[in-house]
Formats: C-alpha cells, sequence, structure tokens
C-alpha cells in the first residue's frame, strides 16, 4: 500500500495551527444560519457545522475519531457553545440527511460508481507517462474533485492505482522486450552478469558516472560510447514509451544490485535493463559533450597562460629594441646634438647602432617574435596544446551525431572539411568554402578577426595552416555546444533543448492561465506597455526624488555612487533576550531532533523503495532517521556503523541507495517547512514572502565532472546553491559546478520549490543575476532584486531615446544610445510565452535553457529578446536599488541570512572534513539535500525550544516583544552535541506533542528586525 502521506489525499496534519483554525474551520454566518434552520439541538448544530466545515477542506466526510479535538473545539467556540456540549446528529437517519444537506450546499454529488470509473480513467491515462503510484492518487483526486463528487476512501484509491499500474506497466514491458528481440534480449541478460569483460560487471559502469576531463579519461569515455552503443537500438525499443516512464524504469533499475534484479519477473527485468542502457547512452553522449567542452576550456586556458609567460619572456626584448630605436632616432634626429657634432653622417651612424645591438637581422628577428604575441592573441598558441587531443577529438567528431540548431551550420561546414583534411601531412589545406546561405568567399565567417589571422598565411593564398584551423574549429565546436547552437541527436543535456518546445498550439490554450497566475498581461502589446511603464516609472522616481537622496550621487561621467550607511545594530533589550534563550535552550542531539521530528511531522513517510510500495524493511521509522542523520553530518553508511550500535553499513546503505532520492528528499524537505511556518514565533522572522539564494563552496572527491577548481571560492569541488526564506527556513538546494554562473540556476530552484511557502520577491548575490535571468524572473511572476555590487560598471538602458531626465540623464550615457528596443519585445513575445509554458508544463528546464542563453548565443533569436527585456527590467532594478535606502537594508539582511545559514550547514556538515566523499555528482546532490533537511528539523526543533524558553521566561516577568524575537536567529548550535557515541534510544521513544502557538507574545504588528 502506498502511505497516504506521499498522496494530495486529504488528511488532517498532525499539527492544527491556529492560522489553519481561523483559515478553514471557522464557520461564517450565513453558514451559522443554514445550519441552525437544519438543527433543533446544540449538539446537532455543532455536528453539521464541524462535517460542513470539514467536508470543505477535505472533499470527504471524516469520521469522528479523525477529526482533531482542537477542530471541534474551535467551531464549538465560534459558536459560543458550553465546553460540555459534544457533537451529535442524533438518530442515524437524520446523520444521513444532515450529509445530504451538506453535499446540496456545497454542490457535491455522491456517486460512487461513477467516481470510480473517472478515477480508474485518469489513472489509466495517467500510468502511460507517470509510474509513482501517489502521481495517479493524485491524477485520481484531482478528476473527481473537478466533477463535484464526493470522495472515494484511499484504500479503494490505492488498490485502483495499483491495479491499473501494474496492468499499464506490463503491457509496456511485453512490447519493449518484443522490440528488442532475440539479440537485444540475449545482450541485455549478459549485462546481469556478475563478471563481465576484465572482471567487471557492464551492469554496474552503466551506473557509474564518467571521471574527470583528463586526457585519457577523455579517451576511455569515447571507447565506452561504442560499448553502450553495441548493446543495441535502444530508441527503436522504447519507441512510444513516455520519457518520464523511461526515467522512473532507469531509476528503478539503478536503485538495485544484480541479484535483487535478477529476481525479477523476466519482462520487467529485461524492460528495466533496456531503459537503463537508453539512459547510460544518452549520459554517455553527455559526458563526451561535457569533456569535449572542458578540454576546449582547458587547452585555451593553457594557451593564454602560455601567452603571460612569453610577455614576460620578451619583456627585455622589448625593452633592448626600445633602447636600439632610441639611439637611431638619436642619431637621425637633424637638431640632435649627434647631428651638430657630425653634420651629415646621421644615416650611418643609424646603421652602427643597429650592427651594435646584433645587426638587422637579429633585430627584425626580435620585432617578429614580439608582434607575433601582441596583444590579446592567445589564438596562435592554442594549436600546440590541442596536439594531443586532436586524434580523440577527430574520432568523437565521426560518432557524435551533430546537428545545427538554426540555419547557419557554418562551424559544422568547417568541421567537415577538417575532417576531410585530416589524414594530410601538410602543413596547409585549401580555405573551406562558404557554407550555405554565409557571405564572403571563404567559410570562415564565423571566426574572430584573430583566429583568422591566426589560420591564414600571406605565403599561401586561399590556403589556412592546418594545424591552427582545427584547432579553431573544435574551440568553436565546444564553444556552439555550450550555447546550444549545435546539439547532438541521443543526448540529454546536449540535444537540442528546442525540440522541447510546446508548439505554439499548444501553448494558446494555456496562455490565458499561465499569464493570470503570474499576473503578466496576456497580449504582446500590454505585455511591452507594462515593461515600458515600469521603466519610465522607476526612472522618473529616481530624478524626481534625487535631490532628497542624501546617499546617491552622481558624477560627470554618469557613474552612480551611494554613500555606505551604518547598521543600526540590535537593541540591547533583544541582545539581553537572545543570551537568556542561549542559555537556557536545553541540551539536544542531532540524532534526538531528527527522531523527535520524524515522530511530530512524519517527514519519513516520503521515503520508500522505488517501486513506490510501503517499505518492507522493520523499523522503517529509525532506519530513515538513521540515515538522514548520517547523510547530514557527512558521515558513511561504513563509518556511521563504527560509531552508532545496531545499525550495519551494509543495511544503512542500502537504505540511502534504495529508499532516497532527490525527488523524496525534496519532498521531505518540502513537509518540515510547512509545518515550521505553522509556527507562532516564525511571525517575526518573516511573512514566507521573500527569499534569499546564494551559494557555498563544498569540496568533493576530483575524479567526476562537476569538481572544479573555484576562483571565487578557492579549492576544488561544487556549490552547495541555497535558497533561505526571509523566515530562515531553507526552501530547496541544489548541487552545482563552480564553473557555471549561479543565475543559471535561480529560477529553476524557486520553481522546484513546492512548499507552502512561496515567495515572489527574490535577492540574491551578484552573481545570481543576468539580463536573462531578470527575464525569467519576470515571466514567472517574481521580483529578481539582487544585491549588485557592480552597479558602477552595468548599463542604465534608457526607456524612451527622446526623453531627458534633468537630474540623473547621466546615468543612461549618451542620448540615442542604450535605448530599449520595445519593437523587438513585442515582436518576439510569442517566443517568451512559449519558452515560458514549456517551462512550467515541464517539458523544459530553466536552467537548462539559462545554460544556453548565453552572451555569445550569436544565432539565437530567443536569446536577443530575452536579453533585450532582461535589460529593461534589470535597469528597473538598478534604479529601485539606488533609490530606496530600505530596499538596499532588506537585501543586505537577506543576503547576509543565507551566510549565515552556509555557516550553520557546514557546521551541521562536520563528517569526512566537510568533504562530500562520493565522485557521483547525484550522490554529491543528494547529501546537500541530506544536510538541508537536517538543517530544517534542527531549525524547526530550535524555534519550539525557543519558544518553551519565552513562556518560561514571560513567566518570570519579563516583557518580551515580537520585535525582540525578530532580532534573534534559529541557527543556535550551543546547546546541540554532534560528537561521541550515538545513543539509538531516542528512535524508539515518542515525544510529547508539542505546542505551536506563543500566546505570550503579541504578533499582530511586529516590526520586523529584518
Amino acid at each position: 500500500m502506498t502511505s497516504i502521506e506521499r498522496t494530495a489525499y486529504p488528511q488532517f496534519r498532525r499539527l492544527t495551527s491556529a492560522r489553519v483554525l481561523h483559515v478553514f474551520f471557522t464557520p461564517a454566518e450565513d453558514e451559522v444560519a443554514w445550519a441552525r434552520e437544519r438543527t433543533e439541538t446544540p449538539e446537532a448544530l455543532l455536528a453539521l457545522l464541524v462535517d460542513l466545515k470539514c467536508f470543505q477542506k477535505m472533499a470527504r466526510f471524516c469520521s469522528r475519531e479523525e477529526i482533531p479535538q482542537a477542530v471541534t473545539d474551535h467551531v464549538r467556540h465560534c459558536l459560543g457553545l458550553s465546553p460540555e456540549v459534544e457533537p451529535d446528529h442524533g438518530a442515524a437517519r437524520t446523520a444521513r440527511w444532515h450529509r445530504g444537506q451538506v453535499r446540496k450546499r456545497l454542490g457535491v454529488t455522491r456517486d460512487p460508481q461513477r467516481a470510480r470509473a473517472l478515477a480508474e480513467a485518469a489513472i489509466r491515462e495517467a500510468a502511460q507517462v507517470r509510474n509513482h503510484p501517489p502521481d495517479l492518487i493524485n491524477v485520481a483526486l484531482e478528476r473527481i474533485v473537478e466533477a463535484s463528487l464526493e470522495l472515494l476512501a484511499y484504500s479503494t484509491l490505492d488498490e485502483m492505482a495499483a491495479a491499473i499500474r501494474t496492468e499499464v506497466n506490463e503491457g509496456i514491458f511485453a512490447g519493449i522486450v518484443v522490440r528488442m528481440g532475440p539479440e537485444g534480449r540475449q545482450r541485455a541478460q549478459g549485462l546481469l552478469n556478475t563478471a563481465g569483460s576484465g572482471g567487471r560487471s557492464m551492469f554496474n559502469r552503466l551506473k557509474k558516472p564518467a571521471q574527470r576531463a583528463t586526457w585519457s579519461r577523455f579517451k576511455s569515455q569515447a571507447g565506452y560510447l561504442d560499448e553502450v552503443d553495441e548493446l543495441g537500438d535502444t530508441a527503436y525499443w522504447l519507441e512510444g514509451v513516455a520519457p518520464g516512464k523511461i526515467a522512473d524504469f532507469a531509476g528503478e533499475a539503478a536503485a538495485q544490485d544484480i541479484d535483487t534484479l535478477s529476481r525479477y519477473g523476466d519482462a520487467k527485468k529485461l524492460a528495466l535493463v533496456a531503459c537503463l542502457v537508453h539512459t547510460a547512452r544518452m549520459q554517455a553522449r553527455d559526458d563526451l559533450a561535457e569533456m569535449l567542452c572542458k578540454r576546449a576550456a582547458s587547452i585555451v586556458k593553457k594557451a593564454k597562460t602560455e601567452l603571460e609567460e612569453i610577455r614576460l619572456r620578451q619583456r627585455a626584448v622589448s625593452e633592448r629594441l626600445i633602447g636600439t630605436y632610441r639611439t637611431v632616432l638619436e642619431q637621425l634626429d637633424p637638431d640632435g646634438e649627434a647631428a651638430s657634432q657630425e653634420p651629415g653622417h646621421g644615416a650611418a651612424r643609424a646603421v652602427a647602432a643597429v650592427e651594435e645591438a646584433g645587426g638587422f637581422a637579429a633585430q627584425l628577428s626580435d620585432i617578429e617574435e614580439v608582434s607575433a604575441f601582441h596583444g590579446d592573441n592567445y589564438e596562435v598558441l592554442v594549436a600546440r596544446f590541442f596536439r594531443m587531443d586532436r586524434a580523440v577529438m577527430f574520432e568523437l567528431a565521426g560518432k557524435l551525431d551533430l546537428v545545427a540548431t538554426s540555419s547557419d551550420d557554418s562551424v559544422l561546414a568547417a568541421l567537415e572539411h577538417a575532417r576531410a583534411y585530416h589524414g594530410a601531412r601538410r602543413d596547409h589545406i585549401p580555405l573551406p568554402p562558404p557554407a550555405s546561405g554565409e557571405a564572403g568567399d571563404s567559410g570562415l565567417a564565423f571566426a574572430s578577426g584573430n583566429w583568422r589571422r591566426a589560420v591564414t598565411d600571406r605565403r599561401h593564398p586561399g590556403m589556412v595552416v592546418r594545424r591552427h584551423f582545427e584547432a579553431m574549429v573544435f574551440t568553436y565546436l565546444a564553444e556552439e555546444l555550450r550555447t546550444g547552437d549545435i546539439a547532438i541527436t541521443g543526448a540529454g543535456e546536449y540535444a537540442d533543448w528546442r525540440a522541447n518546445l510546446l508548439p505554439w498550439e499548444e501553448c494558446e490554450p494555456l496562455l490565458e492561465g499561465f499569464c493570470a497566475g503570474v499576473g503578466l498581461p496576456a497580449t504582446a502589446a500590454g505585455f511591452t506597455e507594462r515593461l515600458r511603464h515600469a521603466h519610465l516609472d522607476a526612472a522618473g522616481a529616481l530624478d524626481a526624488g534625487y535631490e532628497d537622496n542624501a546617499d546617491l550621487v552622481i558624477g560627470e561621467d554618469g557613474a552612480p555612487a551611494l554613500k555606505r550607511r551604518r547598521g543600526a545594530g540590535t537593541p540591547q533589550a533583544a541582545e539581553r533576550l537572545a543570551e537568556a534563550v542561549a542559555r537556557r535552550m536545553p541540551e539536544r542531539s542531532l540524532l534526538s531532533i531528527v527522531a523527535r521530528t520524524a515522530y511530530w511531522l512524519g517527514w519519513h513517510h516520503h521515503f520508500g523503495p522505488a517501486s513506490g510500495s510501503d517499505p518492507k524493511i522493520s523499523d522503517p521509522l529509525g532506519r530513515y532517521c538513521m540515515a538522514v542523520f548520517t547523510g547530514g553530518v557527512n558521515i558513511g553508511p561504513y563509518e556511521a556503523a563504527r560509531h552508532i550500535a545496531g545499525v550495519s553499513a551494509r543495511e544503512l546503505s542500502m537504505v540511502r541507495n534504495r529508499h532516497i532520492d532527490l525527488n523524496k528528499l525534496n519532498a521531505a524537505i518540502a513537509t518540515v517547512v510547512n509545518a515550521f511556518a505553522e509556527l507562532d514565533v516564525v511571525k517575526a522572522w518573516g511573512d514566507g514572502t521573500a527569499v534569499a539564494a546564494d551559494g557555498t563552496q563544498v569540496e568533493t572527491y576530483i575524479d567526476n565532472l562537476l569538481a572544479e577548481t573555484s576562483i571565487r571560492y578557492g579549492g576544488v569541488g561544487g556549490i552547495a546553491y541555497h535558497y533561505i526564506s526571509d523566515t530562515y527556513v531553507a526552501l530547496f538546494s541544489r548541487f552545482i559546478p563552480c564553473g557555471v554562473w549561479e543565475a543559471v540556476h535561480l529560477i529553476e530552484g524557486l520553481l522546484a520549490n513546492k512548499s507552502d511557502i512561496q515567495p515572489s520577491t527574490v535577492h540574491a548575490d551578484t552573481q545570481g543575476q543576468s539580463a536573462p535571468v531578470f527575464t525569467l524572473a519576470t515571466l514567472f511572476g517574481f521580483d529578481l532584486m539582487p544585491r549588485i555590487r557592480n552597479f558602477k560598471d552595468l548599463i542604465f538602458f534608457r526607456p524612451d531615446e527622446h526623453l531627458i531626465y534633468p537630474h540623473i540623464d547621466a546615468l543612461f550615457g549618451e542620448r540615442g544610445r542604450n535605448v530599449i528596443d520595445w519593437k523587438l519585445i513585442e515582436r518576439h513575445w510569442q517566443d517568451l510565452m512559449q519558452v515560458a509554458i514549456s517551462i512550467s508544463e515541464g517539458r523544459l528546464s530553466s536552467a537548462t535553457l539559462m545554460r544556453r542563453l548565453r552572451s555569445n548565443s550569436r544565432k539565437n533569436r530567443i536569446y536577443k529578446v530575452f536579453r533585450e527585456v532582461g535589460r529593461s527590467v534589470r535597469t528597473v532594478a538598478l534604479l529601485r536599488f539606488l533609490a530606496d535606502p530600505q530596499l538596499r537594508a532588506r537585501i543586505t539582511a537577506a543576503t547576509n541570512k543565507v551566510e549565515s545559514y552556509n555557516g550553520f550547514t557546514q557546521w551541521l556538515g562536520f563528517g569526512n572534513n566537510g568533504v562530500l566523499g562520493d565522485n557521483d555528482p547525484a550522490e554529491q546532490e543528494k547529501l546537500i539535500k541530506f544536510n538541508t533537511l537536517l538543517a530544517n528539523l534542527v531549525i524547526f526543533h530550535n524555534a519550539l525550544d525557543i519558544m518553551d524558553v519565552v513562556r518560561g521566561l514571560v513567566a518570570e516577568g519579563w516583557l518580551i516583544t515580537a520585535d525582540q524575537l525578530g532580532a534573534m536567529s534559529p541557527y543556535l548550535r550551543g546547546h546541540i552535541s554532534r560528537f561521541g557515541a550515538y545513543a539509538t534510544d531516542d528512535l524508539t521513544r515518542q515525544p510529547e506533542a508539542f505546542n505551536p502557538v506563543l500566546k505570550e507574545v503579541d504578533f499582530t504588528a511586529p516590526a520586523l528586525a529584518a
């Protein structure tokens, strides 16, 4: 049976907060009047209204045992009834009549047969594209509610989903096995042999990620591509199977070892292996493309480093040449001292000076050497470092099916030209012909001026230097793979992302609903006018208030400068309260915090086997608590088994690998966030409408494609990117490479946040902004307001070329330049909406889009409109930033919370000296999410302890305000024990219920410290 907690089936939470009671269970006056007309006793009145309010929330009638006492008490209090009155309909016939009246009032019909038919049809349709039982149950729930029918029992829906899912999957498995044919089935079965070639199992190799992009690993990965491709034509095997099903089946296969997978039925086993092979083939292409890009970047970096070293070596040569030139000029100067002493002999003296400096040949040679590397022309040095990778790159070019994603295929044409002369031994080859539609008389139009000079030779007209030409082609190939201008057929991340866009015909029916949801006009003209007015208003407001703005100074060159304001500091009363709370916080162990919150919140119910069924392990709560604790503190299973009695490394590893994945961790985190939001003390810290995103460097093992040396942070590893609510809790987290601009992932995390806290304002550091990111934030209704340290260096764009501002006009630079092209935005509005709706419908990842929309996406029309909208929105953000000191203070406070959170999570993740001990990027991200979940559990528990301490202080006579609590942080750690032998007694000790209400403090109008 599927855990009800993993579905959207309505049920009462273990915690029923005052806010929930007020919003959902307070009877309206007309509802009370309606109920009084249909009842004769206080008991029946109470019973009818409790049923009405519960049905409004649950879409079904709840048993008396299921309804929390707090709900009954709240409705009784609203009715003004005495505490002795208990809900009682009276006779069974009266109870049935009351239920009928509730259905009639709410417009709901009780028709189990029709509800079953609707649910069955919905589940059968969804099972073609979804695999997890909770998802199928949720689809049925949505369809039943839409039809205004009373919900079926959960057990009915669960049994229906399990039966239909099994039936649909068996049909899919059978079709896959038939298309595999005898040879394909034999190869798939062969993967499950425990010892393959060289004593290693190919099945296990399929599950392993690529290693770091060294030359030997690059070459080995190219060979691995041949191995996985030889396993079969998986695209044909899986024809007609939804991508989501393939991903789920592959994930289930990857979660098993050979022994457990061999116990599956033959059809299911072979089908799961086929899906795993398919994803491995896609991943192999992605990994090769990533390696190629990293190798190309490394080669360019080496060339630039070599150029700097050459310049240092040539400094002495340049100084000698300057000295010789000065001597020659002195000898030739008709007004100089030498000419007055020996008139008419200047030329001879100049020649003598050159001869003395080494002669004409030596001087010309020195000049050639210096001029060869004058300027930023590292391109001529790339070829010498490209030599080692040449054979592998040409081999890849023949294996990968590369396609241009626009009509401009000039780089691919140049690549084909290079491949045609790959075996040539001569130094020069003919110029490539122009690509289709390309101007000019050669196929070098895509190259920069430096590259053209590097590959051509005036002494060999109509020819190019082969080694420089090859280096140039692969450098541009890597760049266009990054920008998405070239895609790889059969890849995943490097496939043509435009193919994932919904056709406009499918977007049009969704357009009005999407725009209403994000608060945007649903027409091109309306959208453009909204942006234009916002731009004009922001510029006008800054100009009008400039003379009263004591912080802002705009120089004659147009550069803005802001005077630094001193912080207000923490009030003395708040400091005294913080010290008192810290002293009185009860001692806790991390393991006890994890166990207590599991009992209270049930976050562990989101975990379970990949099949979607309930876990069959003994003591799932205890096992899942151990997994979260050890993963959160960054202790591996074998190290944990040494310190924790009663658990084996194998058992712990099995739970972490087979029962917990990234999606389940996200769901558990959301459960904790929702419970945290119901605590009264949280009101002192924020209202959840703002979030700050920032990253911190985390060291990892280096033998993987994600680990890189961070210029910003130092060290080798990746970036733990966190989204921290203004209430201090983490809404979401990601693990991203150091070499990626953090803004790429900003919006994706916001869209992936499924908690009840849905912020509308987003703060980030300087790394969290770029023009396309501002556009994407606007398209999804987010107000992006980052802390921009380099605002002096950014361009302020004019809303109108004819407008002149008396005070701030210099900000916008020269008149007539840097003007927003509103016509371009209106013309390509459809492209914007198509991209946004495709992301909203799950067809396209926002991170994939942002990675492709780079400043060098020269062939991408979508980039151009994203850049233009972003220019306007970012300029508005800059103008608001300069105009509003309170806004700047809020941004600083929000980003400071993220930095405090980063320190808190690093303190929690003390194991292995903070180094993530896994080379699999997916496992590395899982460890980051374990750490995020653990941090949120500690934050939640700290908030409860803070409230308990505050209750005690108030009882002693302290006067405590919401402002004072707002100056505190729940990142307290002095009372928490991290080290030593970990006792497991708390795993079986059920705690008392907690109290979410802090009535001792008035939270009605707190002036939040943040």
